[in-house]
């Protein structure tokens, strides 16, 4: 799989990725138009639920405007399913050597998950430059990214876990957050509903937060 765009790239998109978990597969295509037609098209399914894969597959064959990636990927088993299935990209909860080479073996860019300075300066020997800072607000949040400006001057973060959009803009403030993750684009009411047209706002609203 030729890989299209760097992790930065991906980062850049939008301010926000939204983290999406999802369990009927025919919610998976009509969630993704309605994000993408919000401005949002970096998207982070995670796997987390037996439909998750099947739901990429659905959004890579059937949405080609989004970029989709596979989330919570926590093995080598994992990346090599996620790529499969049609990801585009990987993210994982943290950072194993293992993940990071099978992401390179099937040609996916990796976003890795850190919470410490030491899991930084791992990743970092493996070549990473962006990563994802989770779980952010348990782990320190916009101070801890602050403090981290100092040693790690040159790695950019995403961070997720507890962003909303009452402390969004005060990551995205910071010189070393490019954007950040987030459920709160696909509330669990919403695509039980089918609202699609609320998502679609709420990607709008997320778009403007740049």
């Amino acid at each position: 799989m030729a890989v299209m765009l760097s992790t930065i790239d991906l980062m850049r998109d939008a301010p926000v990725i939204p983290v999406i978990v999802l369990n009927d597969v025919q919610e998976a295509v009509p969630l993704a138009r309605a994000l993408v037609q919000g401005g949002i098209r970096v998207l982070e399914v995670t796997l987390r639920t037996p439909a998750a894969l099947e739901c990429i597959t659905r959004i890579a064959n059937e949405v080609p405007e989004a970029l989709i990636g596979a989330g919570t990927v926590r093995s080598a088993r994992d990346a090599e399913a996620a790529a499969k299935a049609g990801a585009k990209f990987a993210v994982s909860p943290g950072f194993t050597v293992a993940v990071a080479e099978a992401c390179r073996d099937q040609g996916v860019p990796l976003l890795p998950g850190v919470s410490t300075p030491s899991e930084i300066m791992q990743a970092q020997e493996a070549g990473f430059g962006e990563m994802k800072f989770f779980p952010a607000q348990q782990s320190g949040g916009v101070p801890m990214l602050k403090a981290w400006q100092g040693p790690f001057a040159d790695v950019r973060f995403c961070p997720t876990g507890g962003v909303s959009t009452a402390n969004a803009k005060e990551y995205l403030a910071l010189a070393n957050v490019v954007c950040v993750g987030g459920s709160w684009l696909t509330p669990a009411d919403a695509v039980a509903a089918g609202d699609w047209a609320r998502i679609t706002a709420l990607a709008q609203d997320a778009k403007r937060l740049a």
